[in-house]
């Protein structure tokens, strides 16, 4: 069976001309866009023109818009990790590896050791989350069985070198002693 010459279409690009060898109209089209975002967030600050949001922090701050599903708000920002602590204020994790399996960036590392208390085997002796190669998924959170690790809301988190960033078991608890009252995601 041939093929007609109606069912052909050519896929030839069109020669451009001097103008657009050069890029001008992409480059002016460029600087349009960003001219028009500039003046918009100059003239109306908080909503531009696209309805994007825009907080000027650190004078305001992000709020946290709650999605509704199921006739339920739940939050869908995840923020710096945390280590639960349980009623006995002892870290919470059994150092089961869950969280380090699950997570995509590989960024969790937990090293074991025997627990001094009888309701469980192991504890994690170690427990370091590199903030900086994260990417907030909340696999982790989802992984674990005895909820010992969440995203937390909070999310101002600077440093000064990329070891400050590399949050142990220590800086870990302290982001839950900080954020103990944030209703858990």
């Amino acid at each position: 069976m041939a093929i007609s010459d109606e069912s052909i279409i050519d896929v030839t690009p069109k020669p451009m001309h001097a103008a657009e060898a050069i890029f001008l109209p992409a480059i002016a089209k460029g600087l349009g866009t960003t001219f028009r975002h500039l003046f918009g967030n100059i003239t109306k600050p908080g909503k531009n023109k696209d309805n994007i949001y825009v907080v000027q922090y650190p004078e305001e701050k992000r709020d946290d818009r709650p999605v509704v599903e199921g006739g339920q708000e739940r939050s869908t920002f995840r923020g710096v990790h945390r280590l639960n602590k349980d009623e006995d204020d002892r870290v919470r994790c059994v150092a089961c590896f869950m969280c380090a399996t699950a997570c995509p960036a590989n960024c969790i590392h937990i090293t074991a050791e025997e627990s001094p208390w009888d309701d469980r085997e192991k504890y994690p002796k170690q427990f370091d989350i590199d903030e900086l190669r994260c990417i907030y998924c909340g696999m982790c959170e989802e992984a674990c069985p005895c909820d010992a690790i969440e995203l937390t809301p909070f999310y101002e988190v600077t440093g000064m070198s990329r070891q400050e960033l590399i949050f142990d078991k220590t800086k870990l608890l302290e982001v839950y002693d900080q954020t103990i009252e944030e209703k858990p995601m």
